[in-house]
């Protein structure tokens, strides 16, 4: 496989979770979009740990930096990303449903980002 088919396919996932985060307004979808372009990260983080290997393959390990170098990088950062993703999975979700209780909808436009703007919300209604 070319070396350049993984950072073509990551440049893709990640424009498209861009392009969710933009165009969405279902929340849960951002959450998903979001973890579309976590996804893209890891799958850079790894293909670039198995292209710089590659390439590293005849320099002697004398002339590094640390003398033992660290095995497959990439997926160690990569799990640390799984490990972010998770809990933001958590974190969203769990604001995600709290508000759904509130409100009963999950619609980004409608959410109030300040008390003012939510109690100026409620006085419009019951005058109207």
């Amino acid at each position: 496989m070319h070396a350049v088919i993984p950072y073509v396919v990551a440049a893709l996932l990640f424009a498209l979770g861009v392009y969710g985060v933009l165009r969405r307004r279902n929340a849960i979808l951002v959450l998903m979009a979001v973890e579309l372009m976590l996804n893209a990260v890891n799958l850079i983080l790894v293909a670039a740990d198995s292209t710089i290997k590659a390439a590293l393959t005849d320099v002697q390990p004398e002339a590094w930096a640390y003398a033992v170098p660290e095995p497959r990088a990439g997926a160690i950062f990569a799990l640390f990303v799984i490990v972010l993703a998770a809990a933001e999975v958590g974190v969203g979700l769990a604001i995600v449903l709290q508000y759904y209780r509130l409100r009963r909808a999950v619609v980004l436009d409608e959410v109030a980002l300040h008390e003012h703007d939510h109690e100026q919300d409620q006085n419009a209604q019951v005058t109207s």
